[in-house]
Formats: C-alpha cells, structure tokens, sequence
C-alpha cells in the first residue's frame, strides 16, 4: 500500500523532532526564563505577522495555476488565512502585558523563515508551504505550558494569551493540513518539494529556538 503524502511528510521530518525538542528545552528552561520568555514573544511577533499575507499570495498564485491541486489548495489557504487573522494582535498584547514591545527590526532568522516561504510560493509552487505550516504547527506549545511560565516568570495570566491559543487550536489545524495534502494527489515532485519546505523550516526553527535560548542575550 502506497503511503499517504501526510504519512510521508510525517516520517521526513522525524529525525528533526529530536533536535526541536531539545531546542524547545532549552528555550524554556527555568534560567532567566522570564526575561527570555518576552524575547520569544518579541520574536514570533514578526514571523506570525507574515502569516495571513503569506497565505493570500499563496492562494493568488494558485488562482493563476491551471490545475486541480492549485484550485483545492487556493481554498485552503484562503480559509487558513481566516483562521490565522489577527494571531499577530495577541503578540502584541501579550508583550504590552509583559511590559514590552514589538521589535524595531525583526530578527534575521525570522526573515529567512518568511522569505524562503515567498520565494517557494512566488518561484516554485504554492504547496509548499504547506511543508512549513506543518512544521509550526506540529511544534505548538503544549497545554500545560502557559500555566508552567506563568508560575516559573511571575507574568500575568494575560501574558500568555498566544500560547494558551495555539495549544488549543494548533492539532486541528494540524490535522486539517493533512487531509488538504492527501487529497491533493501530488505528483512525487510535488511531494519532495513539500518536504524541501518542511526540512528547511525545521532547521531555520531550530536556530531561532537556540538562539533565544543562548545566554547572555543571545539575538535571533
């Protein structure tokens, strides 16, 4: 039996999730962990901004495409879009609650993971992005996470408002992606170049983890 394209791009990026966990270990480790807290909210500010745009030019680009993936990805992408929409305003929100801002300049490595997506939709295909929203999504905070850094930094409640989200909400958009890729029939081409996507924004994600997790003030 063939294996699904989710199925493949699940067993592609197994070998990344160690290196992630670890990463995300040491992002939250108790040290410093609340001044460290506001810089990864500082950071995915940017990175989740980029998230609804993304999503519009991916579904333009797929209204020029003639063929039948393009058209049932163009849907998605335009829904997605809507359920991502003002993700960024909870960012902003919760670093106002932390006594923080956004960034003036965001942060290197949040540009290339936005960038490589504009290339790959503009220059490549749009379905490849679906490789890199598998990968922020399938490493969402977990449940029990806010409440550990609201006891563990000393922040209000209302400093965690993106974290408590995307918990609950991050597996359902998971599994909705998954459908979306196994009914879109892709060519094996299609499916590689998926992977690409997903591998790269697995790696960009490890360095932006580590990054904030270095010490003294390490930058992104």
């Amino acid at each position: 039996m063939t294996a699904t394209a989710s199925l493949a791009l699940r067993t592609k990026l197994t070998p990344t999730a160690p290196v992630l966990r670890a990463a995300t270990a040491a992002l939250w480790r108790p040290e410093g962990l609340r001044r460290r807290y506001v810089r990864y909210l500082a950071a995915m500010h940017p990175l989740v901004r980029a998230s609804v745009p993304l999503l519009e030019r991916a579904a333009e680009r797929c209204a020029g495409l003639d063929d039948p993936a393009a058209r049932r990805l163009g849907a998605y992408c335009v829904r997605h879009a809507e359920e991502e929409r003002d993700h960024d305003a909870w960012l902003l929100d919760d670093l106002a609650a932390a006594g923080a801002g956004p960034l003036a300049v965001p942060p290197p490595v949040v540009v290339e993971l936005v960038g490589a997506q504009y290339y790959r939709v503009e220059h490549e295909h749009p379905v490849t992005l679906l490789g890199y929203i598998a990968v922020l999504e399938g490493n969402a905070p977990g449940p029990r996470l806010a409440d550990r850094l609201i006891e563990a930094t000393g922040l209000p409640g209302s400093a965690f408002r993106t974290l408590r989200e995307h918990a609950e909400l991050d597996g359902g958009h998971l599994d909705d992606l998954h459908r979306v890729l196994d009914d879109l029939a892709l060519t094996p081409e299609g499916q590689t170049a998926v992977s690409v996507s997903a591998l790269h924004t697995a790696h960009l994600l490890t360095r932006l983890f580590h990054s904030l997790a270095a010490e003294p003030g390490g930058h992104p």
